[in-house]
Parts: C-alpha cells; sequence; structure tokens
C-alpha cells in the first residue's frame, strides 16, 4: 500500500516535482482529499480518470494560489464573482467561468466553462505555489465511492495508482466545495457545500436558486457531482427522507422490522441521539451502529459523514438504513451527498 508522506516542506517540493513532472499526487484541502495533475498538461489530466476509473464526461475543479492564476484559466469574470472572491477566498467555493484557451478539453469534459476555486489549505495552497501552475482536482477516491477525509482513505482507493500521497491529516469540512455558476444573469448552485445559500444571499441580495440534477443527466454537465452516482459506500443504502424527527425515527425502525423478517443483516448510519433507538435486541438482524455527528451539530454531521459510510462494508451489511439531519444550511450539503449516495430514498 502507498505510504502516506507527512506534509513537510521538503515533502511539498517533491509533491510539485511531481506534479511538474506530468504525475499525479493526492493531498489534502479543507474539504476533501483531491487527486491533482497540472490542469495544463492534458496527458497528465487523462491520468486522473484513469486513476479514478472517472467518466471522461464528468469535468474537474481546478485549484489556483493566486489571481494571476485565475487569469491563466478563466476569463470575463464577471464584477459579481469578483465581490464573491473577496468574501469566500481562499475558502470552499468554486466558480464556473468561462474557460481560456489554455484549458485542455478533458478538464472540462469539452465544455466551454471551467469550475475554479481557492482552496484554504496551507498545504493545498503551498503545493500549487510551489507547482507554479493551476491544478486541477477531483477527490482522491475511487470513482462512486465516498470521497475521502483522510490521507488512509487514499491509500485504500488509490494503492499503485497516485505516485505520492501527501499527509495532512483529517479535513476540516469534509465535503465537497460549493459549486456556484456565475455566468448567467442569476447565480445559481450546481452543488451545495459550507458555503451555504443562506451565506450567498447575505453578499448578493438574493437567495440563489439550487439546481439538482438527477442521476443519469444526459448531455454536458457544469459541475463535478451533477451527472453520476456519487459517494457510496460498497452496500446499498437507503436514505430515510423524511425531516421531522419523531417519523424519521418512527419509519426508520418500521424498515428495520420488514429487513428483519427477511433476514437481512442491516447496518444503521445515525445521529448519537438516536442509537439507543435502533438496539439490535429489538432488531436481531440489525449487525451495526455509526454515530455520525448530532441534531444540534450539523457542521460535525458533515464533517463525519464520509468516514461513517466507509466503516460499513459487505463483510458486515447487507444495506445500509441511513437517517438525515434536515435539508437547511449545510445540512442540506449533507443530504444531497446522502440523496446522491442512496439506492432508494424512503
Amino acid at each position: 500500500m502507498k505510504t502516506p508522506q507527512k506534509a513537510t516542506s521538503n515533502n511539498i517540493r517533491k509533491a510539485a516535482k511531481i506534479l511538474a513532472a506530468g504525475g499525479l499526487v493526492a493531498f489534502p484541502t479543507e474539504t476533501v482529499y483531491g487527486l491533482g495533475a497540472n490542469a495544463l498538461n492534458a496527458q497528465a489530466v487523462d491520468k486522473i480518470f484513469k486513476a479514478k476509473g472517472r467518466p471522461s464526461d464528468n469535468p474537474l475543479i481546478v485549484h489556483i494560489a493566486n489571481q494571476r492564476e485565475l487569469k491563466m484559466v478563466a476569463r470575463d469574470v464577471p464584477e459579481v464573482a469578483r465581490k464573491l472572491m473577496k468574501k469566500f477566498w481562499p475558502g470552499p467555493l468554486t466558480f464556473v467561468l468561462q474557460k481560456t484557451a489554455a484549458v485542455p478539453d478533458n478538464v472540462t469534459a469539452g465544455g466551454k466553462t471551467v469550475a475554479v476555486r481557492m482552496p484554504k489549505n496551507k498545504i493545498a495552497l503551498a503545493l500549487i505555489k510551489a507547482v507554479g501552475c493551476p491544478v486541477a482536482a477531483p477527490s482522491a477516491n475511487l470513482a462512486g465511492k465516498p470521497s475521502p477525509t483522510s490521507a488512509e482513505h487514499v491509500s485504500e482507493d488509490l494503492d499503485g495508482k497516485v505516485d505520492m500521497i501527501l499527509d495532512g491529516g483529517k479535513t476540516f469540512h469534509g465535503l465537497e466545495s460549493t459549486v456556484i455558476d456565475v455566468t448567467r444573469k442569476k447565480i445559481e448552485i450546481l452543488r451545495s457545500g459550507a458555503i451555504t445559500a443562506e451565506m450567498l444571499a447575505k453578499v448578493l441580495g438574493y437567495k440563489p436558486k439550487i439546481v439538482t440534477n438527477k442521476t443519469g443527466a444526459k448531455g454536458k454537465v457544469r459541475s463535478p457531482g451533477m451527472k453520476y452516482k456519487h459517494y457510496a459506500p460498497s452496500v446499498p443504502l437507503f436514505l430515510i427522507g423524511i425531516s421531522d424527527e419523531k417519523k424519521m425515527v418512527r419509519l426508520l425502525q418500521k424498515e428495520l422490522v420488514v429487513l428483519t423478517k427477511k433476514k437481512m443483516r442491516v447496518g444503521v448510519l445515525c445521529v448519537k441521539e438516536h442509537a439507543s433507538f435502533y438496539a439490535a435486541a429489538k432488531y436481531p438482524s440489525m449487525k451495526k451502529i455509526v454515530t455520525c455527528g448530532s441534531l444540534k451539530k450539523p457542521k460535525k454531521f458533515a464533517q463525519e459523514l464520509y468516514n461513517a459510510l466507509r466503516k460499513f462494508s459487505k463483510k458486515n451489511v447487507d444495506l445500509i438504513l441511513a437517517e438525515n439531519i434536515g435539508k437547511e444550511g449545510i445540512a442540506h450539503a449533507a443530504y444531497d451527498r446522502l440523496s446522491r449516495a442512496a439506492t432508494k430514498i424512503l
């Protein structure tokens, strides 16, 4: 297994040389770990798709460290975008902008726009600065699986497929960046994240529309995460879509009864306050409970979500029943990821 390297100054310099030479480096950001390649090198970018098993029509996000690099990849940046950049960059906010001719078509899946962000992570920024060019970096996991929030997760998924893994510990937010399209008259959210619609509204004066493309959408998409099933664990996941707490618990308990009769090994993903409601004594086929954050701390739920999903496997459960923590603010981002990972929403 590829051993992650501590993100020392020396190792960051080594990683930069690998990227400059057309190689792949996994590195931490404040959201999740990214699988990086020189964004201006089409052959290097192709290696990302091969390593992840990622469909070529799923665009990538380009990471930059300064405004000079923004000019390299994006043109005609609207004033409203610059206003939002001033407020939220560096940070977990990605902008869909008109691309320059320097950006290879495989980065944008043949589209005329490019997704760009400036990460709020010292290691990521130091690496991009050391390379001296923008870095294309989707999440450093196998396509479709939960995104990695630690270097160990990267090793589990991409052993032998990446030249170097920089270990910067656990990521801060635990969910991918918010993606907004600023090429239209009114800004739209293409993917929810830590920068919420409510936060954007305070700057814009209106709440942006959240666009939700269904899995299997046809044609070109403007952002990663809009076309294919993502974030899924290795076994089917049934998401309890009801937001009302009491109704959600009752429905999950009802499903446990049904699945018990079918003698299925069931895993439960829930907030810590609800773990006792699903005790194995009542539901013999319930094999594993993984708690994730709490109702009072939706940010914690989001931070722990992918790590929690990775704790379930075909070895210990046949199916997962998952709670949600609501559909507002950061809770909406967590719900978005679970809904995309779900085999079924109840």
